[in-house]
This record gives C-alpha cells, sequence and structure tokens, in this order.
C-alpha cells in the first residue's frame, strides 16, 4: 500500500558545500571509534571493559543498569584505548583503537520468537538504535508499539539519500521488516521522499512526503500519518537501521559500517566515505577541510541538530554527516549580524538574501542575543505538525505537566523544533529546552 501526503510548512536551507551529483563513495578506516553513551537518551551505562582489553567489532562496551542484555557494542575489533569520564565519573565515551578484523557472530537459530529477537536486538546494539515515543529515548523492555514507524529520507541540510544506503541490499531491508511485524501488532510505515523509486515491501505502508525539512524527521510523519495520544507508544528508527536488523538476522554479523556525508563550505571536496560508526573525526577529515586560515566549526551531524566537536571528536549517532563551516569568531565585517550584505541568509524580507536564488553559506555566530521568547508566529511557519510550539515550550519551561500533555508533549523529539530554533527571534535553545522538558516528564508521569 502507498500514499503520499503533501506539507506546507517547512523550510529548505540553500547552503554551500553540498555533495555533487553521482559522487562516488571512498571507503576509509578510522585509527580509533567511540561510543558515547549520551547519544542514546534513556540509557544508563555501565561499563563491561576496561582499558587494554582486546575486542571483538560487535562485542559489548557497555550496557543498560535498568536491563542488563541492553548493549552498546564496539564498531571495531582492536584495544580498549580509554574509558572517559566526566564530572561524577559520568562515563562520556569508550574509545577503541582499531586493528584487526575480528568480529562476533551472533547465534540467530535459538528461535524467532518475539522474545528471542527482543532480546537478539538487545545484545547486538541495535535496540540502543531505535528510539520510542513518548519522551524520545531508546525502547523500554517492556514496549509493545502501536506501531512502527520507518523513515527513509533525510531532508537536513546538505544530506545524503538515505536510500540510496541501502537500495542495493533490500533484502535486508525486507528480513527486517519481518522482525518488526513480529514485535507489533499494529502498522508499519516507511516514510520515503516523493518521487523516489522505492519499491514496494511486504507488510509495509509506504507513505510518500515531499523533500521539505523537516519532513524527513519520524516526528513529522508520525503526526500526519497516526499521532500519538497519552498512553500510546510507537518506536522509530531509520531505514539504515532496519537494513542492520535484516542483516544481522540474516548473517548473525553486526554490520557497524556506514556512509558518511562530508558537507559543508569549508571542505575542499563534499564527499561520501564508507567508514564505521564512531569513527574520529581526524583520520575523516585530516586532509579535507580548507587551509584558508578561518576558524572551523566542525559539527558532527546537520547544522540543525548536530554536535558541535573538536578536531580531535568523533561521529555522533546516527552517523551519517559531518558538516564543517566558519566559526565565525574571527569574521570582521561592517555592521556585524546588522549588516546588508546579499550575502546574509534571510528567512523573511528584512534582507536581500531573501530573494536570491542561491548557496549561502553562513557561520556559527548567534547573530544577535538572547532575549524572552516573543510570541511571532514564526515557529508555526516551519512546523508541520497540529501542535501549537510557542504555546508548548512555555508549558515545559514553567513544568506545567497538565498543560505539557495537552499541548502534545508525547508527539514530539527535541530535532522537531530545529527549524523552529533556526527562525526563532529569541535565540533560544529550544531542542535543549524540549529535551529538558521530555526527561523532567518522564521522571514524574
Amino acid at each position: 500500500m502507498r500514499r503520499t501526503i503533501n506539507l506546507r510548512k517547512g523550510l529548505n536551507l540553500n547552503l554551500e558545500g553540498a555533495l555533487p551529483d553521482n559522487v562516488s563513495v571512498v571507503e576509509l578506516m578510522p585509527d580509533r571509534v567511540a561510543i558515547i553513551p549520551d547519544d542514546f537518551p534513556g540509557f544508563l551505562p555501565k561499563v563491561d571493559v576496561k582499558e587494554g582489553d582486546t575486542v571483538r567489532a560487535g562485542q559489548p562496551l557497555l550496557h543498560d543498569k535498568n536491563d542488563e542484555d541492553i548493549k552498546l557494542v564496539s564498531p571495531s575489533s582492536g584495544t580498549v584505548e580509554a574509558v572517559v569520564r566526566g564530572a561524577r565519573r559520568k562515563i562520556e565515551r569508550v574509545v577503541v583503537k582499531v586493528s584487526g578484523n575480528d568480529s562476533v557472530t551472533v547465534d540467530v537459530a535459538k528461535g524467532s520468537s518475539p522474545e528471542a529477537l527482543r532480546k537478539l536486538l538487545k545484545v547486538s546494539g541495535l535496540w540502543a538504535m531505535m528510539r520510542r515515543r513518548p519522551y524520545d529515548i531508546i525502547p523500554m523492555p517492556d514496549d509493545n508499539p502501536r506501531d512502527i514507524f520507518v523513515t527513509a529520507m533525510d531532508t537536513a541540510p546538505l544530506a545524503s539519500s538515505l536510500y540510496d544506503m541501502v537500495k542495493d541490499n533490500m533484502s535486508a531491508v525486507t528480513a527486517g521488516v519481518k522482525v518488526l511485524a513480529s514485535l507489533t501488532a499494529g502498522h508499519i510505515y516507511i516514510g520515503v521522499e516523493q518521487g523516489a523509486s522505492f519499491p514496494d515491501v511486504s507488510g509495509v505502508e509506504i507513505v510518500e512526503f515531499p523533500h521539505l525539512h523537516p519532513a524527513g524527521n519520524v516526528g513529522v510523519q508520525i503526526a500526519n500519518i497516526a499521532p500519538v495520544n497519552k498512553g500510546e507508544v510507537v518506536w522509530t528508527l531509520d531505514i539504515v537501521t532496519l537494513a542492520r536488523i535484516g542483516e544481522l538476522v540474516t548473517t548473525g554479523k553486526i554490520d557497524c559500517s556506514t556512509v558518511i556525508a562530508e558537507t559543508g563550505s569549508e571542505l575542499k571536496q563534499p564527499r561520501l566515505v564508507k567508514s564505521l560508526i564512531g569513527a574520529d573525526l581526524d583520520s575523516l577529515l585530516k586532509t579535507e577541510i580548507k587551509d584558508d586560515g578561518r576558524h572551523h566549526r566542525i559539527i558532527a551531524g546537520n547544522v540543525l541538530t548536530g554536535v558541535a566537536e573538536k578536531p580531535d571528536g568523533y561521529l555522533h549517532f546516527p552517523y551519517r554527516q559531518i558538516t564543517v563551516i566558519p566559526e565565525g569568531d574571527d569574521a570582521d565585517e561592517f555592521m556585524g549580524w546588522a549588516s546588508m550584505s546579499p550575502s546574509k541568509m534571510s528567512v523573511n524580507r528584512s534582507f536581500l538574501g531573501h530573494f536570491l536564488h542561491r548557496a549561502f553559506n553562513p557561520d556559527a555566530r548567534l547573530n544577535g542575543g538572547k532575549r524572552a521568547m516573543i510570541m511571532s508566529g514564526e515557529y508555526d511557519k516551519v512546523f508541520p505538525m497540529d501542535i501549537l510550539p510557542e504555546y508548548l515550550l512555555k508549558a515545559i519551561i514553567s513544568k506545567d505537566i497538565d498543560q505539557m500533555e495537552a499541548l502534545g508533549i508525547y508527539e514530539v523529539a527535541p530535532e522537531d523544533f530545529a527549524l523552529a530554533e533556526y527562525v526563532d527571534p529569541s535565540k533560544l535553545e529550544l531542542q535543549k529546552i524540549v529535551r529538558e522538558g521530555l526527561d523532567y516528564l518522564r521522571g514524574e508521569v
């Protein structure tokens, strides 16, 4: 079954540093890989290894304190180089120095019951790569999802095609669908881009969306297909994770490879790189950043939802994009952020750049000071969900649980507010506010 949903709200950011057409994939093995527990909300980590241990690809590095079966596994064979802790001994990351190609083979012959498949996903690390609504955390051990939503499109700025990453391995996607079908009595939906040659898959409803950000966000797809109500649980994942699940049950191997889009105006040549999840950025970028004397902002992810990293940092989940743009702290321009230069991006008619159909090269500056929330209606223009974002954010800030529930807190994730954060005249950290609100609600309800 296939249907189309048209969205009118959203915004595509036209940035310099996009991938060229028909780009080929370069294979590159990193020197180190790291697993970062903060990338997996709801996971309470406990270390299973110590520095100096030899590990295989797919071997557990950490487990969840609430359920010892839920693991985060090593993306590569090698030696545990560091278990990095922060304040109050919080585990920040586990670093593995890559060597060899030894990997774990999971016994998939123990049964195909829902319980056996759940445990298989947990011990393989793939359970932690899924999310559940409400709360946008890894699925809880006893979850019975109403439906499962898979996104096969990424509309974030400069992102590569998710479908292109799996189109040559549709047999794994089909096998993954069979696994998910045994874990829910409801529907499985795959959101694809309009015009994509995505084939029909048995047991799945395919829903087409326009290439208008944030249509690629699975939360937007849920809101326009079958919204989440209080008391309901749905699971979400991307098509690459679905293919990994299919590969696991077919071969017993945990696929830790990933295709990374290296993008941004400060790269010599944007490219696609096949590497390992959690790869160190130095290996991926050491000869690729322009030597133009500018300060650079390296983002593990896209410019809207990614994490700012140092050159010696690591790729963050979902492990599919790196963006490099100017930092902006060394910029020297007439009138600063108030300049009327046509090179300035603008979402309204305040600047000439609004009328120019060109790729822009913004930097990481905030361009204005933080202030109280302005009820301007700007969020609504780019928020394609049946939610009043400004009122929901105010309810979160005031910790009014009744209002949060009434205004749709159970439907949203921080990434759904990334575009609203970009157009926000108040310069508020909306994604951080939503994340704190979800964590507060989960602790209180």
